[in-house]
């Protein structure tokens, strides 16, 4: 049998009784402190305490059908106590027991309870009018336990006297007493003793009868379970359970199949099998005794109290074991394997394994091979067991059994790994067995980690779980392909196309692709037991109580609240299949219409947005939030009718006329000042103007008619300050205007004459400077000591353009994708969506000026005005306007409705995958994010430049007219194409061009000036970056390319390394000559080879290290050098000969294969572990990983990439 799965345990005083509601996951705990504990189990906290009891509680019941518990306690009472959450409190208390009160229990039918007392007594309550109605005397010491027959009218009880009594109440039920409750001489003639089983040697802790038979099981201090029968007329013992150390507390038959559990004081639980009266499984503690045990009664759940808590436990898993393949789904229920379709809706058993392992456990997992149709079941009995058997091809009347041709052996977990073969793991050893359909072992393997589990991980590959990583392994060629951190995997479930796969723990889901590069972690306060993956690539998941979904990138949420677990199968559309506790299958329908919107946002679906707007009712404050959250403001702007929450949201994505418009709604000074600032930062001084002016702000409305040239509307804030009194406004204002003798007035009237008269003298103005000076009583004299000021420069700016009805420039990035449709009226018509390219909304979504239609009693009154469409009230003077300024109008008039064309930057967009024609289109968002996931780039402030150079390389301007705007012209690398799915940028650099860029570095080498030659070779492998291959050829030439100036790149630099420390370290000749040695193993041209190599040589001889010396002597040979240097070279190898031996120890084996770190400039060795660059795939040491390439600084290490896409 397997290990009891512990679902729940708490720490406490020592718990003396337990009861489980019926329904709901809520458990009670009498406490022998005198407290009563209500516990939710399922989510692990506690929910109330019942504190009134003085002294210990030993009995806890909770009604079968309504929301009330009983407790009774060595305080002699017996309390009812509510249990609805919003009114738990003590409804009353029973008196009448004048001893302790050891167990209570509710009628399943009558409004009964019952108790059982230290003094030998049995009492039954009317829980309607709180009397005692019967009393049943006849123990002859403390009565330990009583219970009510689930159906008939027998309670057994049991006593200290060593007696089980089995009591007739059938006469309660007809002939209930009218006596009052302390009338005792009529309670003995309702209540019977039917049977006295006499036979345990010692006093009886407890006694229970069978949910269905004739059985009755009681445990006592002489270490013995008993069984006993009954029949109509006497009871007697079957059998006697043997095998407890100390007194047995407590024994229960097993609600559904044919087992006794028990508890005792010998620190265990023990289970035993009812028809062979064995111990099958011992759950054993340390240090706490056992007290009280308590089953489920609906579910398979039990629950034990000792002397430091209680533990809720399961006895067996319920988890069916099963598999999917294509239509089919294979399971096994009662121990057949049976196969169910999921269109069809039949269920078809195939096989019985019913003789495989234990009978009490059920299989653990089953692997269907489609190939030869057959299925490899496992099963925890015995250490851990599989069988491979094979399916019938048809059903027919009798269903085989397994053990007729199965193959059996043991082993913890076993999988098929291809069309012949399956692997199985053997924990105990730490070995996988790859065999084949014979069940013959044609590999073994070590784990490179301690394993648990094993599970499919692709085509030859595997998934190996330990306790803190999860590894994908490949079993052909025995290597760790990635790993992971994560808490033991318990199940792993891929996509329908491989490409994801999610990797289930017990409170955490891993969605990782293929090759293990994580994506996103959920966290799960309570247990995830199944998963898998709808048709949209959406992970479904079902917890204890939810079903949930993940999407790609980690967001997550609820679908549906469950009132029992279940174990999902498939997902397709609205409808989840899945198996119930009893293994049957079943299908919940659910909405998925919130995860399909989040999941057409995330992949910018814009048509599958909208139908799903047209066609549900997904609104509320969550989808709003979220959309917010996730930067679409300008979406959830569309769902939103409340006011305040309209004007938050147009203010934050820039929607200045939805903003106006709430706004005038609101009106509110807050709502005008945040519609201010944002107006402003757009630039649109009309709407910050009305804004002002609603809120009063009279200086900031001066000062924004003085950046705007309104000259005529200044002078109206002179006057509007002349009537509000206030002199700094009116001093400012005659600043703004340039009216001296205002500002004079203003200084005079609050008396700062010296002012006045310093600005008269100034401004040139003797007259007004000279009666400021009469009327301060002073004459030119008094003031002659003043120091003479040049005239004032200070002049009014000229208008030379008036802004004042022109709002300033900004860039028009086009209505949004939801704008057009509204404004359409696409929304809410069934008319068909216009197809848009997937990659969704401008960036700029956020400033369109079209209204919002979502409600059409929202909809704003126009203002004409601010078109200028009545042109009989205009002046004789306006109606003189240039023609083209009325076509303009005109054009603008007409064009309201309509959509703009697809502007050429976009068409380069839609029709490259290369970041370079990105880059040309002026899309630099797109361009990183296809640079980070092509090559991994993380660093794009070293692209500006290039960016910046190759936009202005594919655009040219003309101005034709000088008064015009100059007009922006693409340049084409294909000009004579005129569809427009292929025209394409002009290709901004060659690889021509780079590689005469390369030869420039070639020659910095030759002329030794390295620091020029590392900076050529960056800015190579940065042009090649933004690069375009047009064919399969020149894609190998990119690679060579940059694998060529790599290799350039990081010999450069460990030379560069290598002079800095002979300057900078003289000492440290151990790490000067390991530099020059690795210099060598740079892939160089000969010629420059010749010189890396002549270099070390001359190094490593200065180093007394002849023995290395003479062997790169002889590696210079193989060059073919001038005959100059072979002579050079043959007496260093002559030295060599003479003294083999190296002064100083470096760590340099050239015999073995190497590459070097080029971050530390340090060899790793073939077969050591590394990460790569993505882009130049330069090594690194796994320290590196995620960290940024030092060698060029754009990419991050060990990042996944996809590579250059293919040539278009």
């Amino acid at each position: 049998m397997s290990v009891m799965l512990t679902k729940f345990e708490s720490k406490s005083n020592r718990v003396k009784g337990l009861a489980f509601h019926p329904t709901q996951p809520l458990l009670a705990a009498a406490l022998h402190n005198g407290s009563v504990q209500l516990w939710n189990y399922r989510m692990g906290v506690l929910v109330d305490r019942f504190e009134e009891h003085e002294g210990p509680v030993r009995g806890v019941a909770i009604h079968p059908s309504r929301a009330l518990l009983v407790t009774g306690g060595d305080d002699y009472k017996i309390k009812v106590w509510d249990l609805k959450p919003q009114s738990r409190r003590c409804l009353f208390t029973l008196h009448g027991h004048l001893d302790y009160v050891r167990t209570v229990q509710f009628h399943h039918e009558m409004p009964w309870i019952l108790s059982a007392s230290d003094d030998q007594t049995i009492r039954i309550w009317n829980s309607t009018s709180r009397h005692c109605v019967a009393i049943l005397t006849g123990h002859s010491h403390y009565v330990m336990s009583a219970q009510f027959h689930p159906k008939d009218d027998l309670i057994v009880s049991t006593s200290m006297d060593q007696t089980v009594r089995v009591w007739d109440i059938s006469g309660l039920r007809k002939n209930t007493p009218n006596n009052g409750p302390n009338n005792f001489e009529t309670f003995d003639t309702f209540s019977t003793v039917k049977y006295v089983l006499e036979g345990h040697d010692r006093g009886v802790n407890w006694a229970s009868f069978h949910p269905t038979l004739p059985l009755i099981v009681s445990a006592a201090d002489d270490r013995t379970i008993k069984i006993w029968r009954m029949s109509e007329t006497r009871a007697w013992e079957v059998d006697s359970c043997r095998g407890h150390f100390n007194s047995v507390s407590s024994a229960i038959f097993h609600p559904k199949h044919e087992l006794i559990v028990s508890c005792a004081e010998d620190k265990t639980v023990r289970v035993w099998d009812l028809a062979k009266r064995t111990a099958i499984q011992t759950f054993r503690r340390e240090n706490d005794r056992f007290w009280i045990l308590a089953a489920h009664p609906n579910l398979n759940l039990f629950a034990a109290g000792h002397d430091g808590g209680l533990i809720v436990f399961k006895l067996e898993r319920e988890r069916p074991a099963f598999t999917v393949h294509g239509d089919m789904l294979y399971y096994i229920r009662d121990k057949y394997v049976r196969t169910y379709d999921f269109n069809s809706g039949s269920d078809i058993g195939l096989l019985s394994v019913r003789k495989f392992g234990s009978p009490y456990v059920p299989p653990r997992t089953v692997s269907y091979n489609p190939a030869e149709r057959a299925v490899v079941v496992t099963i925890s009995s015995d250490n851990g067991l599989f069988e491979l058997s094979s399916l019938p091809t048809q059903s027919n009347g009798e269903v085989k059994d397994s053990s007729a041709d199965g193959k059996r052996g043991s082993a913890h977990s076993a999988i098929f790994v291809a069309r012949n073969r399956f692997a199985v793991l053997n924990k105990t050893s730490q070995l996988i067995e790859v065999r084949d359909l014979s069940n013959s072992v044609v590999k073994t393997i070590k784990p490179p980690a301690q394993t648990n589990e094993i599970f499919y991980g692709g085509t030859a590959c595997l998934i190996l779980s330990s306790t803190t990583t999860v590894v994908l392994y490949d079993i052909q060629q025995q290597k760790t392909i990635a790993e992971l951190n994560s808490p033991p995997v318990k199940y792993v479930v891929w996509n329908a196309d491989g490409s994801l796969v999610a990797l289930m723990s017990k409170h955490t889901i891993t969605i990782a692709n293929k090759n293990f590069s994580q994506n996103s972690l959920i966290h799960e306060t309570i247990r995830i037991k199944s998963g898998a993956w709808d048709d949209t690539g959406v992970f479904i998941y079902s917890t204890l109580n939810h079903i949930k979904y993940c999407l790609p990138q980690g967001d997550h949420g609820v679908i549906c609240t469950l009132d029992n677990p279940v174990y999902l199968t498939r997902v397709k559309g609205k409808t989840a299949h899945c198996l119930d506790r009893s293994a049957r299958p079943r299908t919940i329908t659910f909405d998925p219409t919130e995860y399909r919107f989040k999941l057409a946002l995330l992949r910018n679906n814009y048509d599958e947005m909208l139908h799903i707007i047209r066609t549900s009712t997904l609104l509320g404050q969550s989808i709003i939030a979220y959309l917010q959250q996730k930067g679409f403001p300008e979406i959830a702007l569309h769902f939103v009718q409340d006011k305040n929450t309209r004007f938050d949201l147009a203010i934050e994505c820039g929607n200045l006329d939805v903003a106006l418009e709430t706004a005038r709604a609101i009106d509110r000074p807050e709502c005008w000042d945040r519609l201010a600032q944002q107006a402003l930062k757009q630039g649109n001084h009309k709407i910050v103007e009305k804004a002002y002016q609603q809120t009063k702000n009279f200086d900031r409305l001066s000062f924004l008619y003085l950046a705007t040239g309104s000259t005529e509307k200044l002078s109206k804030m002179q006057k509007i300050a002349d009537a509000r009194g206030n002199p700094m406004s009116r001093f400012h204002n005659a600043l703004y205007a340039g009216d001296v003798l205002g500002r004079i007035t203003v200084l005079r009237e609050v008396g700062l004459h010296p002012l006045a008269y310093l600005t008269a003298k100034t401004n040139g103005l003797e007259e007004e400077a000279a009666e400021i000076l009469e009327a301060a009583g002073l004459t030119e004299a008094d003031v002659d000591d003043v120091p003479a000021f040049g005239k004032c420069t200070l002049q009014t700016p000229p208008v030379v353009t008036p802004t004042s009805n022109l709002n300033w420039p900004s860039i028009s990035m086009g209505e949004s994708f939801f704008d057009r449709a509204l404004a359409n009226g696409h929304l809410d018509g069934d008319s068909d969506i216009p197809h848009i390219n997937g990659n969704g909304l401008d960036s700029g979504a956020g400033a369109s000026t079209a209204l919002d239609e979502w409600a059409k009693d929202e909809e704003p009154d126009v203002e004409e005005d601010g078109w200028e469409l009545d042109a009989e009230a205009e002046d004789d003077e306006e109606k003189d306007v240039d023609e083209e300024f009325e076509d303009a109008l005109e054009e603008e008039d007409l064009g309201a409705g309509a959509a703009p064309g697809v502007s050429e930057n976009e068409l380069w967009v839609r029709n490259s995958p290369f970041a370079a024609e990105h880059v040309a289109a002026g899309s630099f968002d797109t361009a990183m994010q296809l640079l980070n996931r092509q090559l991994g780039v993380v660093n794009f402030a070293l692209l500006k430049p290039s960016f910046l150079s190759i936009y202005r390389s594919s655009h040219v301007y003309v101005s034709p007219i000088a008064s015009l705007p100059p007009l922006q012209l693409h340049i084409r690398r294909n000009p004579e194409e005129t569809s427009p799915g292929r025209v394409l940028p002009v290709a901004a650099r060659t690889l021509s061009s780079i590689r005469t860029e390369l030869s420039e570095g070639y020659r910095f080498v030759s002329g030794n000036k390295l620091s020029e030659a590392q900076a050529t070779f960056r800015s190579v492998l940065l042009a090649l970056l933004l690069m375009v291959v047009s064919s399969d050829n020149e894609a190998k030439e990119w690679r060579d390319t940059v694998t060529a100036a790599r290799e350039y790149l990081l010999g450069v630099s460990i030379e560069l390394e290598r002079r800095r420390i002979a300057q900078a370290e003289p000492d440290n000749i151990r790490r000067n000559l390991e530099l020059a040695a690795y210099f060598t193993h740079c892939q160089l041209q000969p010629q420059h080879m010749q010189i890396a190599l002549r270099s070390a040589i001359g190094v490593f001889a200065k180093a007394n290290n002849h023995a290395t010396a003479a062997k790169l002597a002889r590696r210079l040979l193989d060059l073919n050098p001038d005959p100059k240097i072979v002579a050079q070279a043959r007496q260093r190898i002559a030295a060599g000969d003479r003294n083999p031996r190296n002064t100083v120890e470096v760590s340099y084996d050239e015999f073995t294969e190497f590459e070097i770190c080029a971050a530390t400039y340090t060899p790793i060795y073939k077969g050591s572990p590394s990460v790569r660059c993505p882009y130049t795939d330069a090594a690194f040491l796994p320290e590196f990983k995620g960290k940024l390439d030092p060698l060029i600084e754009l990419t991050e290490i060990g990042a996944t990439a996809s590579g250059l896409p293919a040539p278009r």
